[in-house]
């Protein structure tokens, strides 16, 4: 039913990421999908890494371990933007292109007061991408 899975990932809270980890290897291995983790960097360095190389290859890094962790097939992908704060939406809009994700797998937050004032990524994602989108609660 899914041949590749989109997990977007925030290097900086990957420790909290734990559920929509397991579901998307869970999904994976069910479907003998590929997971492909996407990771957006600014062109300037950062608190993660210097340089959107360094980046690169830390988020290749995550990708391998949980490969490692979960036995399913994964690559990572990243998007470099001028503005990741401002640009999140389109970037990760982008990333769903780019890979050919046919499932988008991500973690999600209870709602608060801001949640209603501002749309987050997941439900933009959901209204716009191609590919099928499920938000994880944590």
């Amino acid at each position: 039913m899914f041949n590749r899975i989109m997990v977007p990932v925030d290097l900086a809270h990957a420790e909290s990421l734990d559920r929509a980890l397991k579901c998307a290897a869970d999904l994976a291995g069910q479907h003998g999908a590929e997971i492909v983790y996407v990771g957006v960097t600014a062109q300037t360095p950062g608190a993660i890494a210097h340089t959107p190389a360094e980046f690169k290859g830390k988020l290749a890094d995550f990708a391998k371990e949980q490969s490692e962790q979960y036995g399913v097939s994964v690559t990572s992908h990243v998007i470099e933007s001028h503005d990741p704060a401002a640009e999140m939406d389109k970037d990760l809009l982008k990333a769903v292109r780019e890979t050919g994700a046919d499932l988008v797998v991500m973690q999600s937050h209870k709602p608060g007061l801001t949640d209603y004032l501002f749309e987050g990524h997941g439900p933009y994602l959901a209204q716009h991408a191609e590919a099928s989108v499920m938000l994880v609660r944590d």
